[in-house]
């Protein structure tokens, strides 16, 4: 049974050279991240690698130990530069075969769209061992292996596998957040927004600024897992910049 009390934590490998050299832009790291959240587990880290198999090892190793998940988008296709499976296995040291119930699905996905090819049948290879996350858009299945989900790089195939994966994570808390805009420059503020985050056990405030109608302005986003606590630290922002003649937004500066 998941322990609510605590901060269930997972990190994203992004994976390939399009997104690196601009071509493409990623969507999939919001919409993870979002899932997450309903999930009761926070997103602590992302990173953005090529299809290169010793950076993608180093980043699965390095990312798997210290969350309670992690999760790839990309590089699972039918191509030769779909490495993923392969650099995972390789993190994980295990070998790669052909898993019997992935096969079974892309043959009959792809009955009537020309038939299993060999580079269809890439994409039933999987880490031995591995458990199959299921896609209803493609067939292609995504890959889960103890904490590592290995899932499509387009994003509306990444959403179908992340809603097959809906409730069946441990997860805590669900994070909270409210929002608070401000017309003030963010120096001005530093100390009171310091000051007000240390008096809240477990509450975080994110600034963020910008320049409109001709003046500074910035959002502060408060957020905890204890929406007693979330409330107050609220309060307390809005009162010490009221304090300061400086008016609160609830909801935020569009």
């Amino acid at each position: 049974m998941a322990d609510s009390s605590r901060i269930y934590t997972a990190a994203l490998i992004v994976i390939g050279d399009e997104i690196l050299s601009g071509r493409t832009h990623d969507k999939n790291i919001a919409q993870v991240a979002e899932w997450l959240g309903t999930q009761g587990i926070r997103l602590s880290e992302v990173r953005v690698v090529a299809d290169y198999t010793p950076a993608i090892v180093e980043a699965v190793n390095t990312l798997r130990l210290r969350n309670d998940y992690l999760f790839t988008t990309g590089g699972i296709g039918p191509t030769h530069d779909d490495i993923t499976v392969d650099a995972v296995a390789e993190a994980l040291g295990v070998g790669v075969v052909v898993h019997p119930d992935a096969r079974a699905i892309l043959e009959g996905y792809y009955e009537t769209r020309g038939g299993l090819t060999e580079a269809r049948l890439r994409m039933a290879r999987v880490p031995d061992g591995a458990e199959l996350i299921p896609n209803r858009y493609t067939g292609a299945p995504g890959i889960r292996y103890a904490n590592v989900f290995l899932m499509a790089g387009v994003p509306q195939i990444t959403a179908g596998m992340l809603d097959a994966l809906s409730g069946t994570l441990e997860g805590g808390h669900k994070l909270l957040s409210e929002t608070v805009g401000c017309w003030v420059q963010e120096s001005e503020i530093a100390e009171l927004l310091r000051d007000t985050e240390a008096a809240f056990e477990g509450c975080q405030i994110g600034s963020y600024p910008f320049w409109r109608e001709g003046k500074s302005g910035a959002n502060f986003v408060i957020r905890s897992v204890d929406a007693d606590v979330l409330a107050a630290c609220v309060r307390e922002l809005v009162r010490g910049l009221e304090a300061l003649e400086r008016p609160a937004f609830p909801g935020g500066i569009e």
